[in-house]
């Protein structure tokens, strides 16, 4: 990664942030404000992590000695037991237990239904609205925005409330611009369509004004772009990729 500079020597600047050049070619803002406090943050992280598995073990030291956990859990069970002897028969307190769990998975289960639901109506929103108010998808795009996301919807996720996107290893994509921080969702998308072998069938040609010039009859050009109306081109490109269309 090297620093751009004008012909005069100078540091290239970009709303007041220096660039710098990647070895492939594209050019990021630095912002080294932001990227300082990340590094506080972990910082902070890394040292709360430290604490809470500090007294993690010295938690576990209270438990030295014990070889057979299971037996002193079932001894516990029997002096609770014995215990409660006094109002019901030890027989019936595991009756009692027994319906208190099965009460209990009931409403466990219909609140993991819930929680299902709702995580469905989060990913809709967030993911579906990100794709359909894409700004690169819709410069860069000559399919709309539901047949992007059948292609690259799946490597999104929402995680702690937050869109995070992973790339085809599995990994985590971060911002380049903002090292140490994940990548918003255009900059995400625009790593993801870097890594897709078919990237030139999908993007707009360079130059070009608008999705399918220079194509005629809804076939494809010797470049691999759709032309005709926007439906026939929506339909061609989904069944040579296999996408679902609405």
């Amino acid at each position: 990664m090297k620093l751009k500079l004008d012909e005069n020597g100078h540091a290239v600047l970009q709303d007041g942030k220096p660039v710098y050049v990647h070895d492939d070619g594209k050019e990021v803002a630095f912002d080294a404000p932001a990227t300082v406090l990340t590094i506080s943050r972990l910082n902070f992280e890394a040292m709360s992590h430290r604490e809470r598995a500090e007294a993690a073990e010295k938690t576990i030291k209270a438990f030295e000695g014990i070889d057979d956990p299971a037996a002193a859990r079932k001894a516990l069970e029997t002096v609770a037991n014995l215990d409660s002897k006094q109002l019901i028969d030890a027989g019936e307190v595991e009756k009692v237990k027994a319906e208190i769990r099965k009460a209990l998975q009931a409403q466990l289960d219909e609140a993991n239904a819930k929680a299902q639901t709702f995580e469905q109506q989060l990913y809709a929103e967030k993911i579906g609205g990100a794709f359909s108010r894409s700004k690169l998808i819709a410069e860069k795009f000559i399919i709309p925005a539901d047949l992007v996301q059948a292609r690259f919807g799946n490597a999104f996720k929402i995680e702690d409330g937050k869109t995070v996107a992973y790339d085809q290893t599995g990994n985590k994509i971060f911002s380049r611009a903002r090292p140490g921080e994940l990548a918003d969702f255009d900059e995400a998308l625009e790593v993801l369509v870097d890594q897709y072998p078919h990237k030139e069938q999908i993007l707009k040609a360079s130059g070009a004004n608008g999705g399918g010039a220079g194509v005629s009859n809804g076939a494809v050009s010797p470049s691999g772009n759709f032309g005709g109306s926007r439906d026939e081109r929506k339909a061609a490109i989904a069944a040579k990729f296999n996408l679902p269309t609405a």
